[in-house]
């Protein structure tokens, strides 16, 4: 289990479901998962912040490396040792670090996503409210594919990330609207020069172009299959009221939120609220150099983590 403070919370389970805890009479016409997608500094946070307001939906912040630290214990954040001896800075000061650094990043982001998505529809399935997120794990490799372009990881780990993809979300229900902000990685440049931090103003734009092209070639016709599909340009975001009406107009008529019962529910609610087997799903026990250390290494840091 992880190190959390004192305070212990009810979970769900059996006796609940048994006493008459269901999920579905409490869906409403916002029991819904919408995320929004888009390259970096796209203005995805602040249209999901205001859907969310407009519609009476739980928002949900980007996932960073933290995202474990802030919803354990005090939610203090820990020493960069405790969460995947990786950062954002030293990615875009050197993205082709030999010692794995990139991938041990995207890795250790990916996991992140999972649980956040974990937590968003945990929340939706215990409350009937909806939830709006800043990307999700579904999206999550536009990331790693553009590093892999750009020469930045080694094709095993590729391969690692399809492994533990595929294991990861399998049993999760995908969104069931996805927004996507389109904006040039030339524009995307421009913003992050102008109002970005100094690190991250070192990134290429080849590496924004193969975000971009990965999220209009490969994400969306994918993601379409089972969820619906909203485009915008960084221009036309600025109408929310008209995003707004744009959703109220969809249908939802596709994917596999439509042939859950209250059974279902159940079984992915049992799922989804136990974090510390989702986090087993993303650790697949296969030695790959960028992502593995030593026994003895472990073990310290370990202890020293419980000592925290």
């Amino acid at each position: 289990r992880f190190h959390m403070s004192p305070k212990q919370n009810l979970e769900y389970g059996w006796l609940a479901y048994m006493l008459g805890d269901r999920t579905i009479k409490k869906l409403g016409k916002n029991s819904k998962v919408f995320t929004v997608e888009g390259n970096l500094s796209s203005g995805k946070g602040k249209l999901a912040q205001q859907i969310a307001e407009k519609l009476g939906m739980k928002y949900f912040p980007e996932a960073d490396i933290h995202y474990l630290n802030r919803i354990t214990g005090d939610g203090t954040l820990l020493d960069e040792k405790f969460n995947g001896f990786c950062n954002l800075e030293r990615f875009y000061n050197d993205p082709k670090c030999p010692d794995g650094h990139s991938y041990r990043l995207q890795a250790w982001l990916y996991g992140n996503r999972v649980l956040q998505y974990a937590d968003a529809l945990e929340h939706l399935l215990s409350t009937g409210q909806g939830v709006v997120l800043e990307r999700s794990p579904y999206s999550d490799f536009v990331f790693l594919d553009a590093m892999f372009k750009e020469g930045y990881i080694h094709k095993r780990c590729l391969d690692h990330y399809k492994q533990i993809k595929e294991i990861s979300i399998c049993e999760f229900l995908p969104p069931h609207l996805v927004i996507y902000i389109d904006v040039p990685a030339s524009e995307v440049q421009k913003k992050i020069q102008e109002k970005g931090e100094t690190y991250e103003k070192k990134v290429s734009t080849a590496y924004l172009q193969h975000i971009e092209d990965s999220y209009k070639k490969t994400f969306l016709p994918e993601i379409s299959e089972t969820s619906e599909i909203l485009q915008y340009t960084s221009s036309e975001i600025e109408d929310v009221e008209k995003v707004i009406e744009d959703i109220e107009y969809l249908k939802f008529e596709k994917g596999p939120w439509l042939e859950q019962d209250d059974v279902s529910f159940h079984n992915l609610r049992l799922h989804v609220q136990d974090k510390t087997g989702l986090l087993d799903l993303v650790a697949v026990p296969i030695y790959i150099p960028e992502v593995t250390i030593g026994g003895t290494e472990f073990d310290k840091i370990y202890h020293e983590y419980r000592s925290v």
